[in-house]
């Protein structure tokens, strides 16, 4: 079985997390890059006119990718973001889209300062063909330590 660790972070909380898991798995890792990056501004959920506010707020928002996926030669892909108003920012359904992931496992993982997976998986599923055999992991907080990430990673139906 080969695995992928592909991620999304827009402040490195996530990426953090992602790097210590593809070192524990050995597997290659890749960054969802949004074709323009997130600027602070940007990212200020406060301000229902800034540029994650307005994605988040329209649900078939895809921002475009910097590359498209590339995951013909793995079997399971661990698909890591922050949590974004309760989902995974839309840049995760363009990343999902962009490539065929039919017959492949994926396993989210995400970081949140307080909210869990909310309706992440529902809103996830249609980015994808009905073969992928989803496992909902875990929403990490703070700061995680190696052994609390091994530990999660071999109690997973894999």
């Amino acid at each position: 079985m080969k695995n992928l660790v592909a991620y999304f972070s827009a402040t490195g909380t996530t990426r953090r997390i992602a790097n210590n898991l593809a070192k524990f798995l050995g597997s290659d890792i890749v960054e969802i890059k949004p074709q323009t990056p997130y600027t602070g501004k940007d990212l200020n959920w406060n301000d229902s006119q800034s540029r994650s506010s307005v994605e988040m707020a329209n649900k078939t928002s895809r921002p475009a990718l910097a590359e498209s996926a590339d995951v013909a030669a793995y079997d399971t892909i661990f698909l890591g973001f922050p949590i974004w108003w309760y989902v995974a920012p839309h840049i995760i359904n363009s990343y999902l889209e962009s490539a065929d992931f039919a017959g492949k496992t994926i396993v989210l993982f995400a970081t949140s300062g307080g909210s869990g997976f909310g309706n992440t998986l529902a809103e996830l599923k249609p980015s994808c063909a009905p073969s992928v055999t989803w496992v909902e992991g875990r929403v990490f907080r703070g700061h995680v330590d190696n052994d609390s990430l091994n530990q999660w990673v071999k109690q997973l139906p894999l």
